[in-house]
């Protein structure tokens, strides 16, 4: 019988999403809960399991393209089953899983059983541990149609070996049925002598096509604009033409901080957290919002209420391959310093890896932005949407001065704090900063807030 899985809303109402590659093809066997396929949504990479035990009959969407909430995805070929809705009861979910993470326990482990997909239709699959094996400029001479499953890989992984002209299908051989890493393929490039500054092919033209494009195509690129790109403009565009914003500025000496951390990382209990510079400003934040409720609150248009939270679900802006996302620290006040600093080490890996849920991108109550690590002093940025506060946070650099009346050679940070002034006077923002400032000057005076 014939059961088609429609695609499901993968959090906060999202409308679509984009398939970015499929890991199970038509007639290949599948248990229950395994992952089927990985789409982009508006907001993160989403690894969908199946919701079925059975065959795969039927893709209904290609690689690449962008499917609506509620229509069909995929048919299975199963016994008894019947069309799964695109929304169901939590009865029906424990059966019926429809988002990674919820539904009944897998009856079966591993990754979905696979037909050898064969070039020019009876040839025998190529071994692919040939291929590792052969030279790097051998390799073109075998045809990659022939390798028996696709590779394993997350959308970052898979552009980071585009941008050094690394084969997936070539690195797939070393690393079995695992999903290939980014490790995985810089020790490829080092092996083969692939990704250097010579051979590299340029990022926005794939080397094949290069002989062949006329001049005049090399001197643009247009790119499609969708996803997370589509998205954060979206948001920011709500954002500065619905909230006034204002941007205050403060340069603190943060050389007692830094003695701090250098402190702690000689403390063998402490240095396997990692604590820097971020820890002491999201946890100086999180003291600084008690005292200043209204830069950790939200404008409710429709109800005409202000909402104010009793907590700080902190948002720490992430540059990643994909774009600009704001995943978050839940119930972040509640954390130690070094809870903090393993919450933005754990947050900062997962959006690295595309791997950042639906989930841990919603709500958020407060954001921080770490420009200093591109070498960024100050700036003026735009408040999530939602959101009453975000404070950037510039380099610290070693400076002149003033120091208990003379000039001494300190390390001092700028804070940039924009914040909507329909929620926030201006001395309240003024109060935070400060609050935020002194406790990263004399770290003991978080004795002082709660």
């Amino acid at each position: 019988m014939i059961a088609e899985f429609r695609l499901p809303d993968l959090g906060e109402g999202l409308t679509e999403a984009e398939v970015i590659q499929w890991l199970v093809a038509p007639g290949d066997a599948v248990a229950l809960n395994q992952t089927l396929a990985e789409v982009e949504t508006a907001k993160a990479v989403v690894e969908l399991p199946s919701p079925y035990e059975g065959v795969v009959s039927t893709l209904h969407a290609e690689a690449g393209e962008t499917v609506a909430v509620g229509s069909p995805l995929i048919a299975f070929d199963v016994e008894g089953a019947e069309e799964a809705p695109a929304t169901s009861s939590p009865a029906e979910e424990k059966a019926q899983p429809n988002l990674v993470g919820y539904g009944a326990a897998p009856s079966a482990s591993g990754r979905p059983a696979r037909r050898a997909r064969r070039a020019g239709g009876s040839t025998p699959a190529t071994d692919t541990a040939v291929l590792e094996a052969a030279p790097h400029d051998a390799s073109p001479t075998v045809s990659v149609e022939t390798v028996v499953e696709r590779p394993r890989s997350t959308p970052p992984v898979r552009a980071h070996a585009k941008r050094l002209g690394v084969d997936l299908v070539l690195v797939a051989a070393s690393v079995g049925d695992r999903v290939i890493r980014r490790d995985d393929i810089d020790d490829y490039a080092a092996r083969t002598g692939i990704g250097s500054a010579e051979t590299a092919p340029p990022r926005d033209v794939p080397a094949p096509e290069l002989a062949t494009l006329p001049h005049e195509a090399l001197r643009e690129t247009r790119i499609p604009i969708r996803g997370v790109r589509k998205h954060t403009a979206a948001a920011m565009v709500e954002s500065a033409f619905t909230a006034p914003h204002v941007t205050v500025f403060h340069t603190v000496d943060v050389t007692a901080t830094m003695d701090l951390l250098a402190s702690l990382k000689e403390d063998r209990a402490l240095s396997a957290h990692r604590i820097g510079p971020l820890a002491v400003v999201a946890k100086a934040v999180c003291l600084a919002l008690g005292r200043t409720p209204g830069l950790n609150a939200r404008w409710d248009e429709s109800a005409g209420e202000i909402v104010q939270y009793h907590y700080v679900d902190l948002g720490i802006a992430a540059a990643t391959e994909r774009g600009l996302i704001v995943p978050n620290i839940r119930d972040a006040e509640a954390l130690t310093l070094p809870g903090l600093a393993d919450a933005l080490r754990s947050l900062a890996e997962t959006a690295r890896a595309g791997k950042t849920s639906p989930a841990e991108l919603s709500g958020g109550t407060f954001s921080i932005s770490n420009i200093g690590v591109f070498g960024i002093d100050a700036g003026t940025p735009i408040l999530p949407p939602g959101q009453s506060g975000i404070l950037a946070v510039g380099a610290v650099r070693r400076q002149p001065w003033e120091y208990r009346g003379e000039i001494a050679l300190r390390q001092v940070m700028t804070l940039s704090l924009s914040f909507d002034h329909r929620l926030v006077d201006g001395a309240e923002g003024a109060t935070f900063l400060k609050d935020v400032a002194d406790v990263l000057e004399e770290p003991g005076r978080a004795m002082l807030l709660r």
